[in-house]
């Protein structure tokens, strides 16, 4: 109605400001598009964060895997077919050995079984990291999945086959297995998942969490 186009406050009449409920029932904006916006981009943020966790442990792994690839094959070139060299004294040494088991030499006699524990912890891992956002917890397991890959290669790429390759340790310390660099990011990071279960951190962040 035209007497509701009269100058209040300094605006005047025919003012846009007034002109926005011209028509009964308009709503004050033209938004009424805008909560489907919203909610696709909630949705699309959502799959940006569901993916965050994987990708992270895969940067980490990619980190781990080649560093564990080269000390292998340094060892193969420097190590086989040589007594065990004195790097520390008899503290740690360089030993080389192929190893058909686990980690730090652990049930030889089944090869293959670890090769399919190995797939297994991988793909359990990246599934499990799509609901992490805790920085250490996604530093831990990706150390962790490095470590679990830097071997799984070994079980596919060493002699005598694939599935049933033997994994090359060449560290050795006082009355313990020979091992590799894969064995210490296995054993780093589930060690580190321990502290930050005891110490309250949450996988996917909380008050206990600095990165959170």
């Amino acid at each position: 109605p035209a007497d509701r186009q009269v100058a209040t406050a300094g605006v005047p009449p025919g003012n846009a400001v007034l002109g926005v409920q011209a028509a009964p029932r308009t709503p004050l904006t033209a938004g009424a598009a805008y909560p489907q916006h919203m909610h696709a981009d909630a949705a699309v943020a959502s799959a940006r964060r569901s993916w965050r966790g994987p990708l992270t442990q895969a940067d980490i792994g990619l980190l781990v895997v080649p560093i564990d690839q080269w000390t292998k094959w340094w060892a193969e070139q420097n190590l086989s077919g040589r007594p065990s060299v004195e790097v520390v004294g008899e503290f740690l040494q360089f030993t080389f050995v192929r190893n058909p088991g686990g980690a730090f030499s652990l049930g030889t006699e089944h090869t293959w079984v670890f090769s399919i524990v190995a797939v297994l912890v991988t793909c359990a891992i990246l599934w499990y990291s799509r609901r992490v956002t805790s920085g250490w917890w996604l530093l831990a397991l990706g150390v962790l999945l490095g470590g679990a890959v830097g071997n799984l290669v070994d079980r596919f790429l060493q002699p005598p086959g694939p599935g049933v390759g033997h994994v090359v340790d060449f560290l050795q310390l006082p009355n313990w297995p020979v091992f590799n660099v894969a064995d210490m990011a296995v054993v780093g990071g589930a060690a580190t998942i321990v502290i930050l279960s005891l110490l309250g951190v949450e996988p996917g962040g909380g008050p206990n969490d600095s990165d959170s």
